[in-house]
């Protein structure tokens, strides 16, 4: 039994790397793909094209200037004199947000009133949008407060050193820590996310692909008639792609530690134990593509349809949590939705199996239903 499984394996290897254009397709694209999605999807906005207003012209409203032009985010790039120099900076995209000092701001800042300051943002990227209006209204509420401060000690140096100590005016302030991504780079988010996308692409891919092959040019017919049995074939024609699946594992999760600086907190062991199980659940649907499947191409498509929901599903771009509550327990169903979980709780979290172990037994059991019934039916068949 063994030696024939060998034997098929053996054979499995040799076809997919008999040629070198093979080797490259097998262990190359995974890595390009990091890259693209490494450097491509990124939701940090910096270098935000402003455009400035200023109807007051008051030694105030520079400040105000001056405050966003000290901020990381904002870029000062036109000074529009006009609402038809503002309409056409948005309408051709050379400003992405246009600040207008309202005249008489100044007046009001000194009086203690309440100064209004417009701020349009161009709203085509509603995620961008929201972060450029949060990183503006950060800005203007500094200001506020750095002037609140400053009027909190007129106060105190215009009543004197007996001046009672409730008439000073309260400041609040909160200081934020965040943990697991301190810089708040979404690369450091989505790059765990493609390392698992790219796992169940290729390895989907290669199970359906390889075994409609057999099909294609008449081969498959010989191994029936052969002593072989089809769990036998099942076992020498999986195993080789999980290998694969486990090598491009560790080739995209060091280039993502090397290339992209991602932290990788969690225990080796448990992201191998994690990707084993994992490859069950999409040897078994590469499986069950191939029973369903007469062609390459249509293998492909399958592959494709399959793919997407579970993509989208996954938790990768879109939190599961804003999603509606039926589609929120329809990603329950979704492995992929597990094996992110872990994948992100590894890299950035450091997560151990005391934490991860829901997840980790989600996907024990979704490997063994889907590997076992793609199994038997894919024996049907070929009995």
């Amino acid at each position: 039994m063994f030696a024939r499984i060998a034997e098929i394996i053996r054979k499995e290897f040799l076809q997919a790397l008999r040629e070198p254009r093979m080797r490259v397709v097998l262990f190359l694209p995974p890595l390009i793909q990091l890259l693209l999605f490494g450097y491509a999807v990124n939701l940090d906005v910096e270098h935000i094209q402003l455009a400035w207003m200023d109807l007051d012209r008051t030694p105030e409203s520079r400040e105000l200037e001056a405050a966003f032009r000290a901020s990381r985010y904002f870029d000062l790039v036109s000074r529009p004199a006009g609402e038809e120099q503002v309409r056409e900076l948005l309408d051709h995209g050379r400003a992405q947000v246009v600040v207008r000092v309202l005249p008489g701001f100044a007046r009001d800042v000194l009086r203690g009133r309440t100064a209004a300051v417009q701020v349009l943002v161009e709203g085509i990227n509603s995620n961008t949008a929201s972060l450029v209006s949060n990183y503006a209204s950060q800005v203007v509420a500094g200001y506020a407060q750095q002037r609140l401060a400053g009027r909190q000690n007129q106060l105190l140096m215009a009543r004197g050193a007996q001046a009672p100590v409730n008439t000073a005016v309260p400041v609040l302030t909160a200081r934020t820590r965040v943990w697991f991504n301190s810089e708040l780079k979404s690369r450091n988010y989505f790059v765990p996310g493609v390392v698992v996308n790219i796992i169940m692409m290729v390895t989907i891919m290669l199970t359906a692909l390889a075994i409609v092959r057999e099909k294609e040019i008449g081969t498959m017919e010989q191994l029936m008639v052969t002593p072989i049995r089809p769990i036998e074939l099942i076992v020498g024609k999986t195993l080789p792609f999980a290998a694969v699946g486990l090598i491009d594992m560790m080739l995209v999760t060091t280039a993502a530690m090397v290339v992209f600086g991602i932290p990788f907190r969690g225990h080796p062991l448990l992201l191998l134990g994690s990707t084993i199980l994992f490859l069950m659940t999409t040897l078994g649907a590469g499986l069950f593509l191939s029973t369903i499947s007469s062609t390459q191409q249509q293998a492909m498509l399958a592959t494709f349809i399959f793919v997407m929901p579970a993509f989208m599903l996954s938790g990768f771009a879109f939190p599961i949590r804003n999603m509606p509550e039926p589609v929120q327990w329809l990603t329950y169903l979704n492995p992929v939705r597990y094996f992110m979980e872990i994948v992100r709780g590894l890299f950035l979290k450091g997560s151990g199996l005391d934490v991860l172990w829901p997840q980790v037994l989600a996907l024990a059991v979704y490997g063994a239903a889907v590997l076992g019934s793609s199994a038997l039916r894919f024996r049907k068949r070929l009995d």
